[in-house]
């Protein structure tokens, strides 16, 4: 069986990259490569586009914000595409995926205790995000991450 893992903001962060949030470059690619060799597939949530992009936005620098933005439209064209090494998850926004994530997904504990262990509403998507994919295709998936508290849930 092979494995699927859903790829975190700080990975897209470090893979893009981002300035100042793209410390673990060489890691993350050396790791990425890694998995890509043992046949691991990778799928891109919509919090991780979204939450990266708005760190590109927050980038001080104009010319660094723009090299990173080009970058990110890359990476996305080439999902749009099927050139990319990870697939976009589509996800509906609906009653069922807000009350999936109020309820914590499958982790038993609500958005209220989430929030005060520090895992961010971002997280507690991306968690409610595998969760739907994890019922919908009953595949066992990770969460491949280097946010110890997202981790703690992978």
């Amino acid at each position: 069986m092979s494995q699927i893992d859903f790829i975190d903001t700080g990975i897209l962060c470090n893979i893009v990259p981002v300035p100042k949030l793209d410390q673990h470059q060489e890691s993350v690619r050396a790791t990425m490569a890694a998995k890509m060799d043992r046949g691991v597939e990778f799928i891109l949530p919509i919090t991780t586009v979204i939450e990266t992009g708005n760190h590109i936005a927050q980038v001080a620098d104009g010319s660094a914000r723009r090299t990173a933005a080009k970058n990110l439209d890359r990476l996305l064209r080439m999902v749009v595409d099927s050139q990319a090494p990870w697939t976009l998850h589509e996800i509906h926004w609906d009653r069922s995926f807000l009350e999936r994530f109020l309820a914590g997904g499958r982790s038993k504990s609500s958005y209220i205790d989430h929030a005060q262990a520090k895992v961010g509403a971002g997280d507690l998507c991306i968690l409610t995000e595998r969760d739907i994919y994890t019922t919908r295709t009953l595949k066992h998936t990770g969460i491949w991450t280097l946010d110890e508290a997202l981790a703690a849930h992978g």
